[in-house]
């Protein structure tokens, strides 16, 4: 799965999730009482008996309306970015995790797994709309106090929209989510707003639907987690870590600072090169190695510029990493059976350290269990530190300039890796156009 269908499915997904919670039991029965407090009570009752609405003032009160329920969203995820970013450490588990609370939250929309007091309580703020006046800025504190009443149909949509833009790889991305969520709950709303008395008895008479669409809406819960789980919703949650320049410090800085040296440039370099410096400051140089894989040849970083590379961190007695070692050997072949690859994949293992067996004992390893991909032996740990490996697996892609493009802590699926290839593939030819 590419990222553009990604995208596409998860955008669509919580399109319809915001959708549906429109059409839930909390919403839609309640739609009469809701245009009755935004008519401003004008509504009229004519020689039918049909209810008759001002739809002027009704469509104004709407759009505050709609405006208080995306404030209210709009707060909510200010507090799951925040999360994000303080998990952001943990990306694959955080989205993992995110993705199986998606998934029992689907279940529990279904009615699989009981009542929650959480999701099926009402919470209110302590106002009295009723003895409130109605008018644009009453509708828009009315939208926004509602909001907060989580109820069993928007409390678990809402909820998975929220942990999955916690996790997305930006502010952006997330805001951007909770943003199509509450497109398509407010739609609805606008619509009755312009087409009050004729969509007010269209949901009078189909009331019933609300059933199918709660079960719907569950499903699509479901579906939503088991992507962000497996990583194919990957373009989202983006387990590609970025790397701060500011984490880099080189020698030559420091000597720079020792001599105190200034350097002198013409004011046309200057503007010449502000575009190359602001480019700099975002990007980290991945620190150039010379080292011998398994077969006894010399693999240099600086060898293979012009491609991009994966270059996977891992040990003997990491289960992680057996689990993981399988989808780079099969990575591995597929891009060797190319006529000109554009992804290198080099393992690095440091052997007699720690708990790591010695070269012939990784050897060894190796050929039982049939991996051929070149794996680096660093007997004195030189990449450990420059590359602050703390944990096992740690994988860095790096692009065809011999930049930092990112790096992921932890194992990874083959659909993971793929993915995040992808991603590198992307960003490497953004810089090229």
């Amino acid at each position: 799965m590419d990222l553009s269908t990604s995208i596409n499915i998860s955008t669509i997904t919580v399109f319809l999730e915001g959708l549906l919670s429109f059409f839930s039991p909390c919403v839609l029965p309640l739609l009469p009482v809701y245009i009755g407090y935004l008519s401003g009570g004008t509504v009229s009752v004519d020689k039918d008996g049909n209810r008759i609405y001002d739809r002027k003032k009704v469509l104004v009160n709407t759009i505050f309306f709609v405006i208080g329920i995306s404030m209210a969203f709009l707060v909510l995820g200010l507090g799951m970015s925040a999360i994000g970013k303080f998990f952001s450490g943990n990306q694959i588990i955080f989205a993992r995790v995110g993705g199986i609370i998606i998934v029992l939250l689907g279940l529990f929309q279904l009615g699989w797994l009981g009542e929650s007091k959480l999701l099926n309580g009402t919470h209110r703020l302590p106002l009295n709309i009723e003895k409130m006046t109605m008018s644009p800025i009453t509708a828009f504190v009315m939208g926004f106090v509602i909001s907060f009443a989580w109820s069993p149909c928007v409390g678990p949509a809402l909820s998975s929209v929220l942990i999955l833009a916690s996790s997305a790889s930006s502010s952006v991305t997330g805001f951007a989510l909770i943003g199509i969520y509450t497109l398509g709950y407010v739609i609805p709303f606008l619509l009755v707003g312009l087409f009050t008395t004729t969509l007010m008895d269209f949901f009078g008479k189909h009331r019933n639907i609300v059933k199918y669409t709660v079960k719907i809406g569950g499903v699509l819960l479901i579906i939503m987690g088991l992507l962000m789980f497996t990583g194919k919703m990957n373009s989202i949650t983006s387990y590609l870590s970025t790397v701060s320049n500011q984490e880099v410090s080189t020698e030559e800085t420091n000597a720079e600072k020792d001599t105190g040296e200034d350097i002198e440039s013409s004011e046309d370099q200057d503007e010449d090169n502000s575009a190359t410096e602001s480019s700099e400051e975002n990007t980290m140089a991945a620190v150039d190695f010379t080292l011998v894989d398994q077969y006894g040849e010399t693999h240099s970083l600086l060898d293979y510029r012009g491609k991009i590379v994966f270059l996977n961190f891992w040990a003997t007695w990491c289960p992680p990493c057996k689990a993981e070692l399988p989808y780079i050997q099969e990575l591995y072949e597929e891009y060797q059976a190319m006529e000109d690859p554009d992804v290198v994949f080099l393992g690095v293992t440091f052997p007699g350290n720690g708990d790591e067996q010695d070269i012939d004992g990784v050897t060894q390893f190796l050929e039982e269990n049939g991996y051929t991909f070149p794996v680096l032996m660093d007997t004195e740990a030189s990449l450990a530190l420059p590359y602050y490996i703390t944990a096992y697996p740690t994988t860095y892609l790096i692009d065809p300039d011999g930049n930092v493009l990112g790096y992921v802590p932890g194992g990874m699926t083959k659909d993971i890796m793929e993915d995040v290839i992808a991603q590198a593939k992307e960003a490497s030819y953004t810089k090229l156009d």
